[in-house]
């Protein structure tokens, strides 16, 4: 048994010295150090030896498992040692080359079109202000002249959230608060975010942008709507842009239109308008015999559709960067 230990302890030595990674030491220590395995198999054997050999037997068998213990460690130290030393050299660092620039973004194209049209509109007189996306039933549709039974009416057309307070359906609904604390003359724009409870598909969206336009002043006619929209529409668009009216209805306008722009040999609607019906400026207190104005509304998203040809809408709110990169300049 003593010869088998010696043996074992020499079969072990040999193993540890033709390791080449401590992956392989780890091998060389389960075969001969491990549970039940090796050395520690040789325990077993113990009892099948006579009482008086027992001691001198488990002595040498403890004495040639510390001594393996501890030839597997400086081992182990000698081989994890070359290999950091190995991998130093394939990682190393050249601490005297310039870093890597970090990823820059860009503006999103609906940024891109918004900043676009204040532009435009600042630059034509207009002041931006912002109202809140959760708005009173008041303004949304009692301000601007909705009647009851009409369709927007209909909860399943927005997201209400009290039987008072809903996601706005529309940015006109600013209207109604700019009046109350305000007296003309002003010019007003605004762009913000709109929901409505729609189907979504190529054309339609529960989530959308808008911007509207209003000004209320001594004199104001249609002329002067048709003016500023075609001013509007050649800043946006190319100054040979062309804009048509057709009769259309909305309850806040009185006349209303709906107007297009002249687009690749085809009229294509951009949006709603018309002058600020009366019963709306009386119910803020403004004289109507004096005072008139305008009001327009448009989407964002509209916009930047036609100005670069993408034809489904989805594709602004999906974050797909195959699609985001495709516009514009990094920032």
């Amino acid at each position: 048994m003593a010869d088998t230990i010696d043996q074992m302890v020499r079969d072990a030595e040999a193993a540890m010295e033709a390791a080449r990674t401590t992956a392989d030491l780890n091998a060389v220590e389960t075969r001969y150090l491990g549970r039940n395995k090796g050395l520690n198999e040789l325990r077993r054997s113990i009892g099948t030896l006579p009482p008086e050999e027992r001691p001198a037997f488990g002595a040498r068998l403890n004495a040639a498992v510390a001594a393996l213990t501890e030839k597997l460690a400086a081992r182990r130290a000698e081989l994890e040692a070359r290999e950091l030393q190995e991998r130093l050299a394939v990682e190393r660092v050249d601490v005297t080359l310039p870093g890597r620039p970090m990823p820059v973004g860009r503006l999103h194209p609906l940024t891109q079109t918004a900043d676009q049209i204040k532009r435009v509109l600042i630059g034509m007189g207009y002041e931006f202000v912002d109202g809140p996306e959760l708005e009173d039933y008041a303004y949304n549709f009692a301000a601007l002249n909705y009647p009851e039974d009409h369709p927007a009416m209909d909860e399943q057309n927005s997201f209400f959230v009290t039987d008072t307070r809903l996601l706005r359906t529309q940015t006109t609904a600013l209207q109604g608060r700019v009046m109350a604390h305000r007296r003309p003359p002003f010019r007003i724009a605004t762009i913000g975010r709109c929901f409505r409870y729609e189907a979504v598909d190529a054309t339609h969206h529960h989530t959308f942008h808008q911007v509207d336009v209003f000004m209320v002043d001594r004199g104001i006619g249609m002329s002067d709507l048709k003016g500023t929209l075609g001013a509007f529409a050649r800043a946006l668009f190319g100054h040979d842009t062309q804009v048509r009216f057709r009769p259309d209805f909305f309850p806040f306008v009185e006349p209303g239109v709906d107007y297009a722009i002249a687009w690749k040999g085809r009229w294509l609607e951009l949006g709603g308008a018309g002058l600020i019906h009366p019963s709306i400026l009386r119910a803020y207190g403004i004289d109507t015999e004096q005072y008139s104005g305008f009001a327009f509304g448009l989407g964002v998203e509209r916009i930047h559709m036609i100005q670069t040809g993408v034809n489904d809408l989805r594709l602004y709110l999906e974050n797909d960067l195959r699609f985001l990169r495709q516009f514009g300049h990094f920032i």
